[in-house]
C-alpha cells in the first residue's frame, strides 16, 4: 500500500531508514573504535546519501500527490513551489 503523499510505500522508507540508523550506529562504533578518520567520513558520506534518497523519495511524492490539490498543503500554485523550494533549498544547504 502506498502512504498518503509518498510514491515509495511506508514499508521501503522505513526499510530505508532502518539501513540508515544501522549506517549511524555503525559510524558511532567506529568511532568508539577508534576507526581511520578517513573511514569514519566516508561512513558518514554514505550515511547521508542514505537519507538524501529517502528525502528525495519524500520530494518526489510530495511533487506527484501534494501539490495536485490532495495533500493538505498550499492551494495557491504559488506559495506550492515556495513551499517545495523551500524544502529543496534546506536539502542542499548543508
Amino acid at each position: 500500500m502506498t502512504t498518503r503523499g509518498y510514491t515509495a510505500s511506508k514499508d521501503q522508507l522505513l526499510g530505508r531508514l532502518a539501513r540508515a540508523e544501522g549506517q549511524i550506529r555503525g559510524i558511532s562504533k567506529m568511532v568508539e573504535d577508534d576507526r581511520y578518520c578517513m573511514d569514519v567520513l566516508s561512513q558518514i558520506n554514505a550515511a547521508r546519501n542514505a537519507l538524501d534518497k529517502v528525502a528525495l523519495g519524500l520530494l518526489d511524492g510530495h511533487a506527484r500527490h501534494c501539490l495536485i490539490g490532495d495533500g493538505g498543503g498550499p492551494t495557491d500554485p504559488d506559495e506550492q513551489v515556495d513551499e517545495l523550494m523551500g524544502a529543496v533549498g534546506r536539502m542542499l544547504s548543508r
